[in-house]
């Protein structure tokens, strides 16, 4: 209790020197003068604003005239989206309002009760220094309005006009003369703007290789023509012309020129024109603006935010021709947003670094990605194939939301490949040709001197083969993320090492999409996919922790068996998870609050900013606050996983630190508790008062004491609920569910056997969420590869069946299986036993990549190529149909090819489906291929003769041996061919099979005589040839081995 009550008096005063940046003064918010009290105008007064009437003076016709569409608007505008709040401190600018819907002079506007109030005309008396551009509704909104009027005029059935109203009509054509006037001198100021003139800073046009679209050039003449506070917009904005750029102007945020064009185009702001700067412009106000910036951030758009440092008083104190200090204080993108609408998946930006060098058929990658909302750095380096397995891995195991490389620096293989995976709705921003990340050890230097991530980035680089790839790319996200105005969430953030694949069991970018792991395929959403299903979790960030456990399932038994442990625990305590997941329901998200926080420290700048550093002290204090509360929650969380007698197994999986005791986290949380009950009593809605920053400040600085063991304790809660959802996930589980063995990929069954084969044992396997029509469950089938753990034990599964018989879902539910199985999940099986998968390989499907220039037998061909290369012993692969993208024979050459590689050479666990039935003949006798086919019935219809007419049933179920056909025929006619082509097709067939049949005749007499067999002949023909002066050991030592072999393969056989 004694430091509870001391902990206040650690505070310190914050900094109040704020960088200046030169711009045009805010008039001071005022009432605007009463030309008539309320309820006290004229009946002249109350029709006035009906009447097209152009005041003549010193003032011109363009400066008086007002927007006639929006007469109607006046009695309910919107101040979110209308820019302006029609009341008595409308008046903020020198001569009119800044709305998008302005109304410029004397108009009356009703208030509540009907009442009719008047605004006057402001002066440039109202505001010090120089004239702020006022905003005045575009030429084409009245034309219209006024040109009917005056077409009126000269319309027979208007005769009855009298001479006074053939000079009004008069004077409104003269109007919309000037006002076309108007539109030819912007348009000749902001010459440098229209498309066929523009530049970059640096002068080059977009034609130009090296020409850079983030930047513009102004002339020097330009510059000068324009007011102060255009000076100051433009000498942001040519830096940042890929940013929207929101400039604060009193309480408004204005968009001018093509960022205008934006805000009408995506907001549906009315566009309109400034008086004195004369540029078109929207804008918003202070209540609307967060709305809009989320809008346009949502719809892939960077949004800056330039704010007032001063008020205007303050200006004015300074002097009369002072003008008001603005900075560009942050830029937000898709990427790096982290309000509201972020959602519970993380928004990751990412940087990639090539290095080439390795050869054409390798290439090497360092990445760095972050996670601004979480406020987490990630880097690493991954070797990879000329098919970019590895960069898909990466891609969809981070899932960014914007990706930045050096555009000289990356292959064009890569290039593509970042092509077809910003179809997906990523956005690949490449830098400026003459642009690079820089040196590493430029790099080094730079987070050396600047002190990022608090001094300590070393370790995170650890166990990193590419070093100085990874510290580029690490340094191309640090100097975007710089350029964004984001400097506090490089030096408060933390930096990890990223692992794609060390340790775990690799699933390349080909095979997460075939297998649907996060996204289907039939749309691209969650349904159908291993992520929907798993996902159970109540919490934000353990949905995020589920996610990155599935891109890495486990290798190590040990770690498996951990996990498997505490959901089966979970399982046979219901109530334990009833009460955990109350807790868990009322958790935010902590993780990214703590973000939040550690963002604030040393960054009190940005409260001393008028109109809004109270609110982003608000911000403040209610993120702080909800981070207490929900920490308490956390921990008491872990408190009843103790009581519940979990702890002991959940401590083997997660390192979790002291809770209870003196030096307890229970304890000091309690004090965080007390100061928040003290000092912000209703933080949630919280009213800012003078002293609270440096309240906050002081208790933030505390709590980031011990910001490791807050997040470790973040991170355990989120290992609970991910458990929990492996546990609720079988539990709900609508067909039988197992806890697999899972062995090491040395262990055998048989421990005599010299030889070790990896195992693949499943009984009553069935799809996990493939569910049947009926809502009925998938028939549930066996798998046994290398039963016993010998090497002649068959490891090959070649897949026979009709169409649509059920051997793709077959071949996905043993992935899928596997997955769940390192996961340390429960699968659906009745019993499930294998050693240890080092790589899962798929070639499912038939798809072709226009946008990358790909065929689909190229696709199909890379697919296998990759296999082929990377595949060993402890691998897992899937093919389905290879070689069905080109000519038949040539498709079955490949297949034939690639299927004996496979299982003589590499000799994996493999599933092959076919539709050529002569690879069955061929490896028939092979004693490492087991023949098995989808079962199938067929139901004759009354009356008919034809072969045709009989129903083929599937029964989904494995059955021994080849299926004879693939009964194409069938399935063509249940598609909707018709009869006459369907028996014009089963005629050619018989022809065709009568012709063709005699070229794999000889494969019919393959069925007792396997390659295996060919390639002992070989042996005994090449050691017979050997003469009797050359039989040495080696020579004898192979007949031996030979025999072995022959003999171990006879029961086999047989």
């Amino acid at each position: 209790m004694k430091r509870q009550r001391s902990i206040l008096s650690f505070f310190k005063e914050p900094e109040s020197t704020v960088d200046e940046v030169k711009g045009i003064d805010t008039p001071p918010e005022k009432v605007p003068r009463m030309i008539l009290p309320d309820g006290g105008g004229s009946l002249f007064y109350s029709i006035k604003h009906k009447f097209a009437k152009l005041e003549s003076g010193k003032h011109s016709s363009s400066e008086n005239r007002f927007n006639v569409e929006d007469i109607a608007l006046v009695d309910a505008p919107d101040p979110k989206y209308r820019g302006l709040e029609l009341t008595d401190k409308a008046c903020s600018s020198p001569k009119g309002i800044f709305t998008q819907n302005a109304v410029v002079g004397e108009m009356p506007v009703r208030s509540g009760g009907g009442k009719s109030r008047l605004f006057p005309k402001c002066t440039e008396d109202d505001a010090p220094g120089s004239k702020m551009p006022i905003m005045k509704s575009l030429v084409p909104g009245v034309k219209r309005v006024l040109k009917d009027l005056y077409e009126c005029g000269k319309n027979m059935e208007c005769h009855s006009h009298d001479q006074s109203s053939k000079v009004k009509h008069q004077q409104v054509s003269d109007d919309v003369n000037k006002s076309t006037d108007l539109d030819s001198e912007v348009l000749s100021k902001f010459e440098w703007l229209h498309p066929s003139r523009i530049k970059d800073a640096k002068g080059r046009k977009p034609s130009d290789p090296l020409y850079d679209p983030k930047t513009l050039y102004i002339p020097s003449d330009g510059l000068k023509k324009m007011t102060p506070s255009q000076r100051q917009y433009w000498d942001v904005k040519r830096n940042y012309m890929d940013v929207i750029l929101f400039f604060k102007v009193g309480k408004f945020y204005e968009l001018y020129e093509l960022d205008a064009e934006v805000g009408h185009k995506e907001l549906d702001w009315k566009i309109t024109l400034s008086g004195v700067g004369k540029c078109r412009q929207v804008g918003v106000s202070e209540s609307g603006i967060d709305d809009a910036v989320e809008k346009l951030i949502a719809r892939g758009y960077k949004v800056g935010r330039m704010e007032q440092l001063e008020t205007s008083e303050q200006a004015k104190s300074r002097g009369a021709a002072s003008v008001i200090q603005r900075k560009l204080i942050h830029v937000l993108t898709p990427a790096t947003s982290w309000g509201c609408s972020v959602g519970p998946d993380a928004a990751h930006l990412l940087s990639l670094k090539e290095d080439s060098s390795l050869g054409s058929a390798s290439n090497a990658y360092g990445f760095a990605f972050v996670d601004c909302a979480a406020l987490k750095f990630w880097v690493g380096s991954v070797t990879d194939d000329a098919a970019c397995s590895a960069l898909g891995s990466l891609l969809t195991q981070v899932s960014p939301k914007e990706i930045i490389f050096e555009n000289q620096g990356l292959s064009n293989v890569a290039k593509r490949f970042l092509k077809k995976y910003t179809l997906t709705g990523s956005t690949a921003l490449h830098l400026n040709p003459s642009d690079t990340f820089g040196e590493a050890s430029e790099i080094q230097d730079m987070l050396q001197s600047n002190k990022y991530f608090n001094g300590s980035w070393r370790h995170a680089f650890d166990g990193i083969e590419l070093q100085d790839l990874a510290i580029c790319a690490l340094g191309g996200l640090i100097n975007h993320l710089s350029r964004l105005m984001l400097g506090d969430l490089i030096r408060n953030g933390d930096i990890l090492s990223y692992e794609l694949f060390r340790g775990f069991l690799r699933l390349d970018g080909q095979t997460l999409a075939n297998l649907e792991i996060f996204n289907n395929n039939s749309d691209g959403g969650l349904p159908g996919t291993l992520y929907k299903y798993l996902d159970n979790c109540f919490t934000s960030f353990g949905k995020r922790l589920l996610r990155n456990w599935i891109s890495h399932p486990l290798q190590d038994v040990e770690k498996i068996n951990n996990r498997l442990d505490v959901v089966e625990k979970f399982m046979a305590c219901p109530e334990t998870m009833a009460n955990i997941s109350q807790l868990l329901r009322k958790l935010p998200d902590v993780e990214r609050l703590l973000g939040r926080v550690k963002s604030s420290l040393m960054s009190s700048k940005v409260l001393l900013l008028p109109f809004i550093g109270k609110k982003i002290l608000n911000q403040r204090v209610r993120a702080f606050g909800s981070l207490i509360k929900g920490l308490r929650t956390g921990v008491q969380t872990l408190l009843d996983l103790q009581a519940s007698g979990i702890m002991p197994h959940f401590l083997k999986i997660v390192s979790v630190p002291a809770i209870t005791g003196t030096d307890g986290l229970d304890n000091t949380l309690a004090q965080f508790e007390a100061a928040i009950d003290s000092e912000f009593t209703n933080y949630q809605d919280h009213t800012v008062t003078e002293g609270d920053a440096e309240t906050l400040s002081a208790l933030i600085e505390l709590f980031l004491e011990k910001a490791a063991q807050w997040s470790r304790v973040i991170h355990a809660v989120g290992c609970i609920d991910v458990l929990m959802s492996f546990a609720s996930s079988a539990m709900s589980s609508c067909g039988v569910m197992c806890r697999p063995t899972v062995l090491p990929s040395a262990k055998v069954g048989n421990s005599s056997m010299e030889t070790t084969c990896p195992l693949l044992l499943m009984k009553g396997l069935w799809h996990p969420y493939a569910l049947r029509d009926d809502g009925a469950l998938p028939v549930p089938n066996d798998i046994h590869l290398g039963e016993d753990g010998s090497c002649y034990a068959p490891g090959t599964l070649l897949l026979t069946g009709p169409n649509m018989g059920g051997k793709s879902t077959l071949l996905r539910a043993t992935c899928l299986s596997v997955i769940l199985a390192q996961l340390g999940s429960y699968v659906p099986c009745e019993a499930c036993t294998l050693s240890i998968v080092d790589t899962i390989f798929t070639r499912l499907g038939a798809t072709d990549r226009i946008m990358a220039g790909e065929s689909t037998f190229l696709v199909e061909c890379s697919e296998t190529a990759s296999i082929l290369q990377h595949a060993t012993q402890n691998s897992l692969v899937l093919l389905d149909e290879l070689g069905r993208g080109t000519s038949t024979f040539d498709g079955y050459s490949i297949a034939y090819a690639v299927l004996r590689h496979l299982i003589e050479s590499i000799n994996c666990r493999l599933l092959f489906a076919t539709h050529y039935h002569s690879l069955t003949k061929e490896f028939a006798s092979h004693p490492r291929v087991k023949l098995q086919h989808m079962a199938y019935s067929f139901e004759r219809t009354p009356g008919s003769s034809s072969d045709l007419d009989r129903k083929l049933v599937f029964l989904y179920r494995l059955a021994p041996g080849a299926c004879p056909e693939s009964y194409g025929m069938q399935i063509a006619l249940m598609a909707g061919i018709p009869q006459s082509v369907i028996e014009a097709a089963s005629k050619a067939g018989r022809a065709l099979k009568g012709t063709v049949g005699q070229s794999f005749k000889s494969s019919e007499m393959r069925e007792n005589f396997s390659t295996f067999h060919e390639e002992c002949l070989r042996s005994l023909v090449s050691i017979s040839s050997t003469p009797d002066s050359g039989f040495n050991d080696d020579v004898w030592d192979s007949l031996c081995c030979l025999w072995d072999e022959v003999r171990r393969s006879l029961p086999l056989l047989s």
